[in-house]
């Protein structure tokens, strides 16, 4: 038998059609180990009790109550300098 390109191609090795088989097998014993790994990793998830869930709640309210103030203090002097320096440029009234 020939091992050529060629006769790999028309299918004269009985060798490739193994080697595409064992590709898929190898193939599904990956898929199949990683989907054993993500139901191990999944029993190890716990949900939080509702007492975690109303202290992270309420330190995300009080972060975005300060950030939004923060921006807004910061977008109020921003705009008063640059309406200054148009002013003072001789822009707009």
């Amino acid at each position: 038998m020939a091992s050529t390109k060629a006769a790999i191609v028309k299918g004269d090795d009985p060798g490739a059609m193994s080697n595409f088989s064992g590709g898929v097998r190898g193939s599904w014993d990956k898929f199949s180990h990683f989907l054993a790994d993500v139901r191990s990793e999944m029993r190890k998830v716990v949900a939080p009790s509702r007492k975690e869930v109303e202290s992270t709640t309420t330190v995300v309210l009080i972060a975005v109550f300060i950030f939004g103030l923060f921006f807004f203090v910061t977008d109020y002097v921003f705009n008063s300098v640059m309406h200054q320096i148009i002013t003072r440029l001789g822009g707009a009234q």
